[in-house]
């Protein structure tokens, strides 16, 4: 049976789609089948793998909910690529925000995505969830439908800051929907490891919180590659196999399976 990791941070730009994207690679390359569920209209990990007609498209999250609402059928393929690092996605697309607010009226509304994964979680080692930076009800399907939850979190005063919210809903999830749910960890991205301030907060949180909940030993560098390697749809693993960043997602991984819940 799948492990299911969600990706959330309801601030954007933390490195979210890039974590999902580079940690599912990563584990491919430990020869585990890996599924990433893109649960953010803005498809930033969809794009990031080159799949960049995502908002003309059907087959996507948006049309698999929608048919869980209405009752419908799920396709038996589920809409799934198979992309070429070795890993498979279902791609969001815009539309998915209109979603969001469907589900305030629909029957079971925090078990939709679950839903559909439960015909084809057995099928992966890992199913990779990459919410969107919010916590409405698309996040809240994730994390109902999760085992643990890593949290991406950039070396600065006010992400630290907002880390309190999410914590308190992660809880109110584990309380009221899902008992299982765990904080898989705590990751740093974009870290400039050469400024006072990048090390002084990363130090701050693990004070705060390291007693609590896992934080993560490796760290995620700021990387002009990274950026070039969404550009180009690969994953850093492809698009700088030698690179710093790639490097510390291949320690990350080994975070990962290592601290498997």
């Amino acid at each position: 049976m799948a492990r299911i990791i969600s990706i959330v941070n309801q601030k954007g730009g933390t490195g979210k789609s890039a974590c999902t994207a580079n940690l599912a690679v990563g584990l491919a390359q430990k020869n585990m089948k890996v599924l990433i569920v893109d649960a953010d209209p803005q498809s930033d990990v969809s794009a990031g793998f080159g799949y960049r007609d995502c908002d003309d498209s059907n087959e996507t999250l948006t049309a698999l909910m929608d048919a869980v609402m209405k009752d419908e059928d799920i396709p038996s393929e589920c809409f799934i690529r198979h992309q070429a690092e070795g890993i498979d996605i279902i791609c969001s697309n815009i539309g998915l925000a209109g979603t969001e607010v469907q589900l305030v009226n629909a029957m079971s509304r925090e078990y939709v995505l679950k839903q559909i994964l439960y015909g084809i979680k057995d099928q992966y080692d890992v199913v990779i969830i990459d919410c969107m930076p919010s916590l409405g009800m698309i996040t809240i399907n994730a994390l109902a439908a999760s085992d643990e939850v890593l949290i991406p979190v950039e070396a600065s005063y006010l992400p630290i800051k907002g880390l309190q919210q999410l914590l308190k809903t992660i809880g109110k999830v584990r309380k009221q929907i899902n008992p299982k749910l765990q904080v898989g960890g705590i990751l740093f991205t974009m870290v400039d490891a050469h400024t006072n301030d990048a090390r002084n907060n990363m130090e701050l949180l693990r004070n705060v919180y390291g007693s609590q909940i896992h934080i993560f030993d490796n760290y995620i560098p700021f990387s002009v590659r990274m950026k070039e390697a969404v550009r180009e749809g690969q994953s850093i693993f492809s698009y700088d196999p030698k690179g710093k960043a790639t490097e510390a997602y291949r320690r990350v991984t080994e975070e990962v399976l290592k601290d498997a819940i």
